[in-house]
């Protein structure tokens, strides 16, 4: 029996042709096999496209006020693509591998965010949560742990100045004077850091002390102080007689308990038998918007006090009733450290034609800043519309013209104390006053 070449026959059946079934099988497997490549590599660019298209597109969903205290959410475009986030969390950790000291992930993280705001305007600002809580102390409770001195810094130079100084603060009681430029608090620099970071340096526990640097205009060199830190409540009204019918009332900045304060001094100047009020504005930096139309609700009568507008045309009225009105003349005085809300106050004044204007031109500060607290109890403070006096006038960056130009002249001599008879302004302002009453 023959054995069989299985090799030969492999070799045959391989080559053996192929049927017209097979070859259109082949064809069809092969056809169907490259569409399926094709429809692949698109279906991948596809999804590219649409990862892209989605990235780029995505929305996040935001607080936004609209009219009067109404609060609506919207949605607008994400900023930070995949690229920019990357680039970010490269940035940070190219300096934490290659700074010369150490640093910590959570400052790289909230100068991001500062950052952020800091390219708007010198007004706009992210709060940390002590940053947050600390102005909340201040405006909400009225007090605070500190020395009583309101400081303000300038965006590009980062120098800090004291606005003013507390009646009775321990601020006032070792000296610091309004004008002052504060170098370093504790050894820390003003220049080197956010005024709110630098204020958590002069700030601090009761009892405990601060040591100050600071340059005084006509000093030389530099005066040093040792200021105890203590409970300061946030007096913002001061009030006197200056003669036996003119009533004085200093207001330093508006905040929250502002309003009653005002109210209280009035009243005991009232029961003093005034008969002319001299309201004094100077160097007052501002504050809340709902603290200055408050009061001066308790001054006009029924009317515009001032209107706000945001970038879409969304207008906020605030108007005084007949509720409360001052029956008496009134003079205000002004420099240019009035802002913000002092402005408002003035502007007010000066276009409802309630009292004359005295000193020199106003900050010029026409917009309004809201705050926005997170979540993590973090808060942001951003500026979302310009404000208009009565007359519709927006003074952003042009001020307020007093109707009586005068500069401030101590009218003593060098050994002489600072009193309301030396200031030439008041002064003016009594004589003003003396001349409608008569």
């Amino acid at each position: 029996m023959r054995k069989r070449n299985v090799e030969s026959e492999k070799q045959t059946i391989l080559r053996e042709p192929e049927s017209s079934y097979e070859k259109a099988l082949k064809q069809k497997y092969r056809a169907g096999f490259i569409k399926g490549i094709i429809c692949a590599v698109i279906l991948c660019c596809a999804v590219v496209v649409l990862i892209s298209w989605w990235t780029m597109n995505r929305k996040v969903e935001v607080t936004v006020r609209g009219n009067g205290d109404t609060v609506q959410t919207a949605r607008y475009p994400q900023v930070l693509d995949n690229s920019a986030i990357e680039k970010i969390n490269y940035l940070a950790a190219f300096i934490q591998a290659n700074y010369y000291e150490e640093v910590d992930g959570d400052d790289l993280v909230n100068a991001m965010y500062k950052g952020m705001f800091e390219s708007l305007d010198e007004y706009s600002d992210y709060y940390t949560q002590e940053e947050y809580q600390d102005l909340l102390e201040q405006e909400v409770t009225g007090s605070f742990s500190g020395i009583g001195a309101t400081l303000q810094q300038d965006r590009k130079t980062k120098q800090v100045t004291v606005v003013s100084v507390q009646e009775g603060s321990p601020a006032e009681k070792a000296g610091l004077q309004s004008g002052d430029v504060v170098v370093e608090a504790d050894g820390y620099q003003a220049s080197d850091m956010e005024l709110s970071e630098f204020v958590q340096h002069v700030h601090g526990e009761e009892g405990t002390s601060v040591h100050l640097v600071v340059q005084r205009e006509g000093v030389s060199g530099q005066m040093e102080f040792d200021i105890t830190r203590s409970k300061v409540e946030t007096q913002t009204v001061t009030s006197d007689m200056l003669n036996d019918k003119i009533g004085y009332l200093k207001i330093s900045e508006f905040t929250n308990n502002t309003p009653k304060q005002f109210e209280a001094a009035l009243e005991e100047l009232e029961n003093q038998d005034m008969q002319g009020l001299v309201v004094d504005l100077r160097n007052n930096p501002g504050g809340m918007l709902t603290a200055v139309t408050e009061i001066l609700d308790d001054i006009l009568p029924e009317g515009m006090i001032v209107y706000t507008e945001d970038r879409a045309g969304n207008r906020q009225e605030y108007r005084s009733t007949d509720e409360k009105v001052l029956s008496v003349p009134i003079t205000v005085l002004v420099n240019e450290n009035s802002a913000s809300a002092s402005e408002i106050f003035a502007g007010a004044i000066k276009d409802r034609d309630y009292g004359t204007l005295i000193g020199t031109t106003t900050f010029g500060k026409g917009i309004v800043q809201g705050i926005q607290e997170f979540n993590d109890k973090t808060a942001v403070k951003l500026t979302t519309s310009r404000y208009y006096t009565p007359n519709g006038t927006c003074i952003q960056g042009k001020g307020i013209e007093p109707d009586i130009k005068l500069e401030y002249k101590f009218q003593g001599g060098e050994n002489d104390k600072y009193s309301y008879s030396l200031d030439n302004q008041i002064q003016k302002a009594v004589e003003v006053l003396e001349q409608e009453i008569d």
